[in-house]
């Protein structure tokens, strides 16, 4: 069993659990994240890793109740634990792969959006802690559903909070405070995006117009978290990728994000999964038993 060292309500409907898995906390980079299961028959649910403790053997994560395998996570004691905690998976951030020197040249800006604030700030976090410091704009509807505010304040060089409803720090969209760091003389080498598809598709039309490279994490779109089940498909470049293992983060301008939206509401029905396979040939990944 992995134990709930630590559980909290964020706001409504969201959830932070601090659990032991050692080995996953040894290992694991930004970017990357776990498949968590309740019991013997429950949920495979994808979870990015909010934060990890090396010494302790912890590992935080951070889920909102939006589904039965979640509600039933959400009812989990502190001291009861998960059947399965398997990581860490998926790519780690590209910004792992560039030289501390590298990195300090480069002017960093991160868009998080909702839920997507948690995959954000062990990436915020890990650049902190070897002296980079990023720009970071979190939005969320409305300042009740904010989340992780303090911790993103303690790590990045430059926090920006924006409501939909303009209940709290600026009001609009995220793609609107974007505009205006960019107007007030701020030149970005890179933007990386994590929070809502349609969210991630806006900014990535703005930053393209910008001239701003942009990578974005599709976690939303993960289900099964291991290629199989063919939920993650996502077009980059023309080309098929699954989120889930060539992934999660891909190159924003590349992205069909159309087509991954369109996958996303097929996807809930049989007959909408009937639909994928016929459409998507020997690219479906039908492994998920849904699909005969």
């Amino acid at each position: 069993m992995y134990k709930i060292i630590k559980k909290q309500l964020l706001t409504s409907n969201i959830y932070l659990m601090e659990v032991e898995a050692p080995r996953v906390a040894k290992s694991c980079k930004p970017g990357q994240f776990v498949i968590v299961r309740t019991d013997d028959e429950g949920e495979r649910i994808p979870l990015t890793i909010c934060d990890n403790d090396a010494f302790k053997g912890t590992i935080t994560i951070v889920f909102q109740t939006v589904g039965a395998g979640t509600k039933i996570m959400a009812e989990l004691k502190e001291g009861e634990g998960f059947k399965d905690f398997v990581g860490p998976l998926g790519q780690p951030s590209e910004l792992c792969n560039e030289s501390v020197e590298d990195l300090k040249k480069k002017k960093i800006l991160f868009v998080a959006g909702g839920v997507g604030t948690a995959p954000v700030y062990p990436q915020v976090k890990w650049l902190h802690s070897i002296g980079v410091d990023a720009d970071v704009i979190v939005g969320s509807k409305t300042k009740d559903l904010l989340i992780l505010e303090d911790e993103m304040k303690a790590v990045a060089g430059n926090l920006y909070i924006t409501t939909d409803d303009g209940s709290y720090g600026r009001s609009g969209m995220v793609t609107k405070v974007i505009e205006d760091l960019v107007n007030e003389g701020n030149k970005y080498d890179v933007c990386i995006a994590i929070g809502p598809m349609i969210m991630m598709k806006f900014v990535c039309l703005l930053t393209k117009k910008l001239e701003i490279p942009t990578v974005v994490s599709l976690n939303p779109i993960m289900v099964d978290g291991t290629g199989m089940c063919g939920a993650c498909r996502v077009s980059v470049g023309g080309k098929i990728k699954f989120a889930c293992v060539d992934g999660p983060e891909f190159d924003g301008h590349e992205v069909n994000f159309d087509e991954a939206m369109r996958r996303q509401t097929l996807y809930k029905t049989a007959e909408g999964r009937a639909l994928l396979k016929y459409e998507e040939g020997d690219t479906h990944h039908g492994g998920c038993g849904n699909c005969n």
